[in-house]
């Protein structure tokens, strides 16, 4: 007859510092971007801060769902985020927004509306 033990399984041990006391990147994801990559992303940022902006003052709604309004516009006409946020503060210099993207955005901004009242 054999015996059994239970054994607790410990987790693996937490990756060591380096002498600069600074923490280990576990996964590329966790390593610092770029230069260049970082700028571009906080341009792309504040372009997206700028349309949603725009969409709260349009709908009128909070933050949070204005921000949900461009991505419901961005995953119905598959475009990435940043790219129907550039359209859409492109309008104010004058530019018309391509007619998916109006027709989409006309169509999210109507079922934020129904949300808001149910």
């Amino acid at each position: 007859m054999h015996r059994t033990t239970s054994r607790q399984v410990q987790p693996p041990p937490a990756p060591a510092a380096p002498s600069d006391g600074l923490p280990v990147a576990e996964t590329a994801s966790e390593l610092p971007l770029p230069e260049a990559q970082l700028r571009r992303e906080m341009a792309d940022r504040a372009v997206i801060d700028q349309a949603r902006g725009m969409v709260m003052v349009l709908a009128p709604c909070p933050r949070g769902q204005a921000w949900k309004v461009l991505v419901d516009v961005s995953q119905h006409c598959n475009i990435k985020l940043r790219d129907v946020a550039c359209a859409l503060v492109a309008t104010t210099d004058g530019e018309r927004l391509p007619s998916a993207l109006r027709h989409a955005l006309h169509h999210a901004l109507v079922r934020q509306r129904a949300a808001q009242r149910a």
